[in-house]
């Protein structure tokens, strides 16, 4: 079974939505990076307490990917996303695991500004 690169966007999405802070860390790979503002990035410990600001907004999250590109296990994501009044265009990288799941590598929701 293939899974679409597109898959991390909806599962991050879904991890947000239940307000479960471990299940959003998951989505990363252990090093993965989080932009939380232009020029500021993120790992483990300080990535997981950006993450949850978002989450203690509580709010769902909306995602709406706009285009996808792969190319041997590293992709590129453009998603649109909407927390309530807070909006942005997310540019996103992630890595197809060793088990088939993609995880972000680089997660700047804000990738646009």
């Amino acid at each position: 079974m293939t899974i679409h690169p597109v898959s991390v966007a909806h599962e991050f999405a879904a991890a947000f939505n239940s307000r479960n802070p471990d299940a959003v860390d998951a989505v990363y790979e252990p090093g993965g990076l989080f932009v939380p503002e232009p020029g500021q990035t993120l790992t483990a410990t300080a990535r997981r307490q950006a993450n949850q600001r978002f989450l203690d907004l509580g709010l769902p999250i909306e995602v709406t990917p706009r285009h996808v590109y792969e190319h041997d296990g590293i992709a590129l994501l453009i998603v649109d996303w909407t927390i309530g009044d807070v909006h942005g265009t997310a540019t996103d990288v992630a890595r197809r695991g060793a088990d088939g799941r993609w995880r972000y590598v680089i997660d700047n929701p804000f990738g646009t500004a």
